[in-house]
């Protein structure tokens, strides 16, 4: 594992130098994925790693838990509350009776926010989705996958942990169930229907589980998430 953070650092600092960029700018969330990344980052940039905390309507332990890891990190951090701003863009518009139309608004904002303070810098924003997450289109569109580098998407869940050690990220951290934070009492594993092992072991081996046809119907229905937006390439098109 070290050999391969090791790769990765320097992939980082190609990457930004090849955009003329100075930096790395990230969501802090007190969640392993975000750790990791900020332990990437600050390996990459220890002087231009930025984490900003973001809460909205959230658990006060998960704020807790990233200045747990930007402390561990000697890691710089911002805190922007934006519950004021989510719940004006709600009453701006309307109450939506879908909740995951309401819960998808927050990684957006979040986004927004990182490429606010990221084009302010000269840094790029750095997502967090790893490679379990991305198969299946756990992740919002235009939110937590808005970035312009993805140092993880390769990498399954397991294999985060194992970074996340080497890294020396804060034991609660790694032993903090994985939520996404949309609502209270969420978890990943909950909301999607199966463990990150049953994931993982289709993903890497094939292997079959009770849960298999949901994952793969899952990796289909979010295969548009997965590219950029279809475009129409001429009038060879019309009719297909």
């Amino acid at each position: 594992m070290k050999d391969y953070i090791d790769a990765i650092v320097k992939w980082l600092q190609i990457r930004v130098q090849e955009a003329n960029a100075k930096g790395l700018v990230f969501g802090l969330s007190g969640g392993i994925d975000s750790a990791v990344v900020a332990g990437l980052a600050k390996k990459a940039f220890p002087k231009d790693a930025l984490g900003i905390i973001m809460p909205i309507e959230s658990n006060p332990r998960d704020e807790e838990d990233a200045r747990l890891v930007a402390s561990a990190l000697d890691l710089e951090i911002e805190k922007v509350d934006l519950t004021t701003t989510f719940h004006t863009f709600v009453n701006a518009s309307f109450v939506s009776n879908n909740t995951m139309a309401i819960a998808n608004i927050k990684p957006r904002l979040r986004m927004t926010t990182l490429y606010y303070y990221g084009q302010d810098r000269g840094y790029l924003v750095a997502g967090s989705s790893n490679a379990s997450e991305f198969y299946i289109g756990y992740y919002t569109k235009f939110g937590d996958s808005g970035s312009d580098i993805l140092p993880l998407v390769n990498l399954l869940k397991d294999e985060v942990y194992a970074i996340a050690k080497e890294l020396k990220i804060p034991q609660s951290i790694i032993d903090k169930k994985p939520t996404a934070g949309l609502w209270e009492g969420q978890t990943d594993e909950d909301e999607m229907g199966f463990t990150y092992d049953e994931l993982n072991d289709y993903i890497r081996f094939g292997k079959e589980g009770p849960n298999v046809e949901k994952i793969k119907r899952l990796h289909k229905n979010s295969a548009h998430k997965r590219h950029f937006p279809y475009t129409f390439k001429g009038k060879e098109e019309e009719g297909q």
